[in-house]
């Protein structure tokens, strides 16, 4: 991308959206667009064409998706499907149509068999059962993925798709109903503290394992790959190294202050047993994260503290 390139944000309210949003001045691009909801609704294919005919973007962040944790997928799944579906085919197909030089898809690591081999290598796609809590949604981004490799092939387009870990940071959502794990922990053991309380309930086992990586270090490995990638080939964004969720309870508790214990409560589903991602390429390419888990945890209770909770204060 040159730095008078004019780049698309799909999403730059969201937890990636907008961490690409920050970074993007700091390395010099300043002809960046993008709409809110109101503005511009994704879903709807007319819309979506009309806005890629005004502002012809040259680069596009397609990282505009319906995210949210086991609860909210189990939930609501027409609604995971659906809306990814929709949000993706219009862009990248109005992509096409107007000759983006270059797309990325945001996917998700969700899109791997549930009992993959460990660590999940790019080669393991497509090879066996999903995990049935989040199967829409994975079906969905798997959708994504194939069509970005579908219009390569048939319209010599550049479309690259980036499968990324768990991620947290600034923006994210800390809905308990909707939330992934790390933002409900923080959550929960913040306002334990703040009550209080002895113990904190944790749904599950405790026994899975999670990678997790910084948005902000998710957001740089983007644009390094917009620059550095043209391969059909899905590449893994992740730290390649996990940590069980007793563990990490461990970490936010210690980070928030909390000083109670955790109950576990096994009814509760666990999710995949492990989802730790190879990132073999990605190193190879060039490219590895630069913030530790603790680092990132503290930063992301921090963005909390600051615009969540001082935010809930005022409006009080």
């Amino acid at each position: 991308m040159k730095k008078n390139s004019k780049i698309y944000i799909a999403g730059h309210h969201g937890l990636v959206g907008s961490a690409i949003l920050r970074k993007l001045p700091e390395l010099g691009y300043e002809n960046v667009v993008y709409r809110t909801h109101h503005e511009l609704d994704l879903t709807r294919q007319k819309e979506v064409e009309q806005f890629f005919d005004q502002e012809k973007p040259e680069y596009v962040f397609l990282a505009a998706a319906k995210v949210g944790g086991i609860m909210a997928n189990s939930r609501y799944p027409a609604e995971f499907i659906y809306n990814n579906l929709a949000i993706q085919t219009n862009i990248i197909h109005a992509s096409y149509l107007n000759r983006v030089k270059k797309l990325l898809f945001l996917g998700s690591s969700c899109i791997y068999p549930r009992l993959c081999p460990q660590p999940i290598k790019e080669d393991y796609f497509l090879s066996g059962s999903l995990e049935p809590t989040n199967e829409s949604y994975a079906i969905a981004k798997i959708a994504g993925v194939k069509m970005c490799q579908s219009y390569n092939r048939q319209y010599d387009t550049r479309y690259i798709s980036v499968m990324p870990t768990n991620l947290y940071g600034p923006n994210d959502n800390f809905d308990l109903e909707t939330s992934h794990v790390l933002a409900a922990f923080i959550r929960k053991f913040h306002e334990a503290g703040v009550k209080g309380l002895k113990e904190v309930e944790v749904w599950g086992t405790g026994v899975p394992r999670r990678e997790f990586l910084y948005v902000d270090d998710m957001a740089d490995a983007c644009l390094y790959l917009m620059d550095h990638y043209d391969g059909i080939k899905i590449v893994n964004v992740g730290t390649g190294k996990d940590i069980s969720i007793r563990e990490l309870a461990g970490i936010v508790a210690r980070v928030t202050g909390f000083n109670g214990d955790f109950r576990f409560d096994p009814a509760r589903p666990d999710g995949t047993p492990q989802k730790l991602l190879d990132v073999s390429l990605l190193h190879d390419l060039g490219w590895k994260e630069k913030t530790g888990l603790e680092e990132g945890i503290r930063k992301a209770y921090q963005w909390y503290v600051k615009h969540i909770v001082t935010t809930q204060i005022s409006e009080f």
